[in-house]
């Protein structure tokens, strides 16, 4: 098949009405986004969108959204199906990777990109599970509560302590986004872990479940599930957290979906033990 002429194919930025198509294509794929996604991912760089159009008519896209001066994050790369193997996934690709500019920039892949990924400059920092299946019954533990708007800025600094880059302005809208709840734990004013719970496209979310230790892990997963028993749940455990697969198997998940999360360079150093499921596989 003769691909379409070169001018015929334009990538720019997209923008929040764009989402719907990203989304769609996203849940078609299996990926299960969260309904109430794109707000929290745009305002952390809401020039970080990309599609790439035929004619106008949408038929790729992606993400690589900028987190302060050193890291970016890509995510959300996709080909409508019957336009794949003509090469505007790469170009596309390309010109996204032009708004990371120096930074070092992470991705959690698919297992079938992951070679095209390394050719590209990526190196395999560990793996990532998600594992699903119906929540546990469990009562509301002691020590967990509903987070409120005065605990912003704390889980802001926990969550800062966790990931490669600091995310304000994405945690600002993840948070409190239409149908998420976060819950946090304390050890008197001590803050010892936080996690989200959010609906998705086929089950319902759970990401970041942020805890310092094992224990504070289970109490918030216990918390998260407690009003949803049998529903069913999802939830990415990075593979080196142990006790975070231990976990997730003990309350009968098991592993449907595997990424590799990969950087093109070096990190700054974050507590990669507090990580019991990440917050999600488009923006990390």
């Amino acid at each position: 098949m003769t691909s379409p002429a070169p001018q015929e194919f334009t990538v720019t930025q997209a923008t929040l009405d764009d989402w719907p198509v990203i989304s769609g294509w996203a849940a078609a794929e299996g990926w299960n986004p969260g309904l109430s996604d794109g707000p929290a991912f745009f305002a952390q760089d809401p020039e970080g969108f990309f599609l790439g159009r035929i004619d106008g008519e949408p038929v790729s896209a992606i993400s690589v959204v900028n987190y302060g001066t050193d890291y970016a994050f890509l995510g959300c790369y996709l080909v409508r199906p019957d336009l794949r193997g003509h090469g505007y996934g790469l170009t596309t690709w390309k010109t996204a990777l032009a708004h990371a500019e120096e930074r070092t920039v992470g991705l959690d892949g698919v297992v079938d990109q992951q070679d095209n990924y390394r050719r590209s400059g990526f190196e395999l920092a560990h793996r990532t599970a998600r594992y699903t299946g119906p929540a546990p019954a469990a009562e509301p533990p002691l020590g967990v509560r509903h987070a409120q708007p005065g605990d912003l800025d704390a889980i802001t600094r926990y969550d800062g302590a966790c990931t490669p880059a600091d995310r304000p302005r994405f945690l600002a809208e993840w948070l409190t986004a239409p149908g998420h709840h976060t819950y946090v734990r304390h050890e008197g004013e001590h803050l010892t872990g936080y996690g989200v719970i959010r609906p998705g496209a086929d089950c319902l979310r759970i990401g970041p479940l942020f805890a310092d230790t094992p224990e504070d892990a289970r109490a918030l997963f216990a918390a998260l599930t407690a009003d949803h028993a049998g529903r069913q749940i999802a939830i990415d455990v990075p593979e080196p957290n142990e006790a975070g697969v231990e976990m997730v198997l003990a309350a009968g998940l098991t592993p449907s979906f595997e990424t590799a999360r990969m950087y093109t360079g070096p990190v700054r150093e974050h507590a990669a033990e507090r990580v019991f499921g990440i917050a999600t596989l488009e923006l990390g």
